[in-house]
């Protein structure tokens, strides 16, 4: 199924040129989790960030404070001891919100019951201006892309291919 989404979001930019964030997420996710929007995210000690993208990706940069989990092979036990009170509110994000979509489910499915999905993940972030650090928490401009389908999707900020 993962496999799938993925290749028809893939299929979905390359033919049809959708460069924008809204039309990928509408493609390719079924709003499973709710959205939560970078501009009405406050971000303090009672939220838990989780980043649900490759351990390469976190280390160009993340949110700040946000907990590295992974997508692959996900470290959802790291979530249960992190997170005792399944009330918690949780953000999950990733690229654009399509992985961190399959985590929000898994966590939902585990009996958490506040997991939003930020909506256009840390590319919207940073195509908003807003900032993204290494893992020294040193505020950068850089932010991994993923490849160059969809990199496309990332306006600002220096994109990154490893």
């Amino acid at each position: 199924m993962k496999f799938c989404k993925y290749v028809f979001l893939l299929i979905t930019l390359a033919i049809n040129g959708q460069t924008q964030i809204d039309s990928v997420l509408k493609a390719s996710n079924l709003e499973t989790v709710n959205y939560i929007h970078y501009n009405q995210l406050k971000l303090n000690d009672s939220i838990v960030l989780l980043d649900t993208r490759e351990k390469n990706e976190f280390q160009v940069s993340h949110l700040k404070n946000a907990v590295w989990v992974g997508y692959t092979n996900a470290k959802l036990n790291k979530v249960k001891r992190l997170v005792v009170d399944k009330n918690t509110p949780i953000v999950v994000y990733c690229s654009i919100g399509v992985r961190s979509e399959d985590i929000g489910e898994q966590l939902l499915q585990m009996g958490y019951t506040n997991v939003s999905n930020l909506y256009g993940g840390i590319f919207e972030w940073k195509n908003n201006n807003l900032p993204v650090y290494t893992t020294k928490n040193i505020e950068t401009n850089k932010v991994h892309a993923f490849d160059q389908e969809w990199g496309k999707l990332l306006t600002k900020g220096e994109k990154v291919y490893n």
